[in-house]
């Protein structure tokens, strides 16, 4: 399915297809990095600029986008985007938010009713945002057929027993509240630790770091292999050096080693590394390289 915004690949008996929502600089490149240095992005400039980097505003350039999948007779969606109409206090770019993103599912084919399963790597909130809806003043699942597939620890973390992620940032209890909660009084919700299966074709994973419950969702079939990293990787540039964290992980070091060890996999197993904030193709093939990896090619 080729569309300006919906575009899909297969792998093995897989169907994938990727709903952009939005796509702009989004903040200093060396802030959401903030270990990089000005040489790392004016020297990969060539391939960084337009769809990674805005080199005018050195700003680091992402995509707001959602992932469904095709497979084994069901649809799995890959996080939900940001939600609209929601009061995110903390974060300027998403606070009453108004998207397109189920018109989008639509051009893709897929309406709520239709998903099977929805997976969210983590509970950020522009994951998990259109796990719920507005409904006369209650949210409400979106998705009311489907398993709502949520982190464990993220759950403890960012929920009521954990104090909403410590009290540190208002937004974590607004967003629990809105796009969490509902799901659970709602039977949809299950929590999960470790490794979960979904299908003979799809597995969760934990990669803590990012959050305590960051996850990635492997692909295999056939002879084709993909990982779905979420938040492990903001930009490229963590490519190169995996030892970089965004602004937004939790906890540095268990992000570095999540990072490194996906990544390690994903070379040697050559598995399509798919983020979830790339723009562009969205998706590359990585190698080993020194202390570090390099970009393979990027995905048709």
């Amino acid at each position: 399915m080729n569309s300006e915004s919906v575009q899909s690949i297969v792998l093995g008996e897989v169907e994938i297809i990727r709903v952009p929502e939005w796509q702009a600089p989004f903040a200093p490149a060396r802030g959401l990095v903030p270990e990089s240095t000005a040489e790392m992005w004016r020297d990969n400039a060539e391939w960084l600029a337009p769809d990674h980097w805005d080199p005018e505003s050195d700003r680091a350039v992402v995509s707001l986008h959602s992932w469904v999948l095709r497979s084994g007779g069901r649809t799995v969606l890959i996080d939900t985007g940001v939600g609209n109409g929601r009061e995110r206090p903390s974060s300027a770019h998403f606070h009453h938010w108004q998207g397109d993103f189920l018109g989008l599912l639509a051009r893709a084919g897929v309406r709520p009713q239709d998903v099977d399963v929805v997976v969210n790597t983590h509970l950020h909130g522009d994951h998990v945002g259109w796990n719920t809806m507005d409904a006369e003043g209650e949210w409400v699942p979106t998705f009311p057929h489907a398993q709502y597939l949520i982190p464990a620890a993220d759950d403890h973390h960012f929920g009521p027993d954990h104090a909403y992620g410590n009290g540190l940032r208002e937004d974590d209890r607004l967003i629990y509240e809105d796009s969490i909660a509902p799901v659970h009084r709602a039977g949809q919700a299950v929590l999960w630790n470790g490794t979960y299966r979904i299908d003979h074709h799809l597995t969760l994973e934990s990669a803590p770091g990012h959050t305590p419950g960051s996850s990635v969702l492997r692909l295999a079939s056939g002879s084709d292999r993909a990982v779905f990293v979420g938040d492990l990787l903001h930009s490229p540039v963590q490519i190169l050096h995996p030892s970089l964290n965004s602004c937004f992980c939790l906890d540095p070091e268990q992000a570095r080693t999540s990072r490194r060890r996906i990544l390690e996999r994903a070379a040697a197993e050559r598995e399509l590394v798919i983020p979830a904030h790339f723009g562009g193709a969205g998706a590359v093939e990585v190698r080993r390289e020194g202390d570090g990896f390099a970009l393979q090619r990027w995905a048709a």
